[in-house]
């Protein structure tokens, strides 16, 4: 008989996992945290856990908040297991399984005066986010704030009942400032170069349209720190349900499986405080730009370039694209001959170490991350994981063959048909305007790079479009495997 997640049932978990060692009634909020999804709960809320654990920091607990349509999913799943979350780390040879409880309380999300009580309480010293690559407002072209997105004019207008989670942030510092309370830290935990000013800017670029004083206020006064997070962890589907209550006889409405490793490097920039996550792993320094570049450019950089051959080939797991040979022959010519030379080392950081450590994070065949996932928003990965490394190629006069062979495989997947004639199901927040594109451009491949708010200036750049031309053409006429072997024979 299974063991359905609780706080009554932490007592009588089955033997192989893991309970809090902590009282969780000993547990005060001090962090607010936006987008309780899986990697959230696969990454900080496991290593505040740890730190709960050794019996440190228990005034620095998390309460949940969202800002979509899927968070109230969430929370009421959540809130039915008293906010624990079993994690369920794989390796091919292990699998450790813990219940993490340092989530306290999750506010409804749409109920923007309890988001705002909450924020404004002096015992909530950080605001942390995971909103995804696609949620901070971002020219893909441009790579800065975009006012003139709907979402962002809307807030403008109505800044005492924003409905982003920047215009709420705003409105609660507003309200702490009116108060006299210190600002809390506002950390970005997505993957994005240069996260913490990218959030800086989304916050206070809001605000100066509705309060240009309290913008000015907000750059002087609140902090902004960088952070490189990494851990592979996919979405929870009914088979992973499944296996934790078929295997380990519990029963949680939303587990997180993922993977042994995790990382956490991040700017030590808090005035307000912080937890002290340096004893459980995290790393805090100074510049987090090369652990932020590497991360980026070789692991985020070489699931695209996984992803998009797998998918038109219908490969449905990461790891069983990795066991194709000619698609990890292609992610280790790519990384090593054209993504590692213009990725600045991180100290004491062997970048060939690191290749062949995403390759094996990448194989793991008990994860079952999908292809699909790694597919999803393309016209906001590419301008950051892909096509920044190929400026740099091209300022350094070298080849960017198969950089520019990623995007035209993500060009030849937006057609919305796989080599077999199978159909690929929406994938994109762009969808629509990436297959008006991604058709035309079957015949002529400039009809894709005139999507100039992703390709920016590489739409007009001869030797880019060249590049890119003739691996789209050569995708159409002779196919994912050949256009692969072509690259993989060239010695150049």
């Amino acid at each position: 008989m299974s063991v359905k997640l609780s706080a009554a049932a932490l007592a009588r978990l089955p033997a192989d996992v893991a309970a809090p060692k902590y009282q969780r009634s000993d547990l005060r909020a001090g962090i607010v945290h936006i987008g309780v999804g899986n990697f959230h709960r696969a990454h900080q809320a496991v290593y505040l856990d740890d730190l709960f654990n050794a019996g440190r920091d228990h005034h620095w607990a998390i309460v949940g908040a969202g800002v979509r349509d899927p968070d109230v999913t969430i929370r009421e799943k959540l809130k039915e297991q008293d906010w624990l979350t079993t994690v369920v780390e794989q390796e091919a040879d292990t699998t450790n399984i813990r219940v993490t409880g340092s989530m306290i309380d999750f506010v409804r999300p749409y109920d923007i005066p309890a988001f705002l009580d909450a924020i404004s309480e002096p015992s909530i010293r950080i605001v942390s986010l995971t909103v995804t690559e696609g949620g901070y407002y971002i020219s893909p072209a441009t790579q800065h704030f975009d006012p003139a997105h709907p979402d962002v004019v809307y807030d403008a207008h109505h800044a005492d009942a924003p409905k982003t989670a920047f215009g709420l942030i705003a409105a609660g510092l507003k309200r702490r400032r009116a108060a006299g309370t210190a600002p809390f830290t506002v950390m970005s935990c997505d993957n994005i170069p240069g996260n913490g000013h990218v959030t800086e800017n989304a916050v206070a670029g809001l605000a100066e349209l509705a309060d240009p004083e309290l913008a000015r206020w907000i750059r002087a006064n609140v902090a902004f720190p960088n952070s490189m997070v990494d851990r592979i962890t996919p979405a929870t589907t009914d088979r992973e349900r499944a296996i934790l209550r078929d295997k380990c006889g519990l029963e949680d409405n939303w587990p997180v499986f993922c993977e042994e490793f995790r990382q956490w490097v991040v700017e030590d920039k808090f005035p307000a405080g912080r937890p002290a996550l340096e004893t459980v792993g995290v790393t805090f320094t100074s510049d987090v730009s090369p652990y932020e570049l590497m991360k980026i450019r070789i692991l985020n950089g070489g699931h695209a370039a996984i992803a998009y051959p797998a998918g038109l080939l219908d490969i449905h797991f990461v790891h069983e694209a990795m066991a194709d040979e000619q698609i990890r022959a292609f992610l280790e010519k790519l990384t090593k001959s054209e993504v590692q030379p213009v990725v600045p080392p991180p100290p004491n950081t062997s970048l060939d170490d690191y290749r062949e450590l995403i390759a094996r994070r990448f194989a793991n065949p008990k994860i079952g991350d999908t292809i699909q996932r790694l597919c999803f928003d393309g016209s906001n990965r590419q301008p950051k994981f892909i096509l920044p490394a190929v400026a740099d190629r091209l300022k350094a006069g070298a080849s960017f063959r198969g950089l520019a062979l990623v995007s035209a495989l993500w060009c030849r997947y937006c057609y919305g048909e796989t080599e077999s004639g199978k159909p690929i199901a929406p994938n994109d927040p762009s969808w629509k305007q990436l297959q008006e594109a991604a058709k035309p451009a079957r015949s002529d491949p400039m009809a894709f790079l005139q999507l100039r708010h992703i390709f920016g200036d590489l739409s007009g750049n001869p030797n880019y479009v060249r590049a890119f031309s003739d691996a789209l053409s050569a995708l159409w006429a002779r196919g994912v495997r050949s256009t692969l072997s072509d690259y993989l024979s060239d010695k150049s």
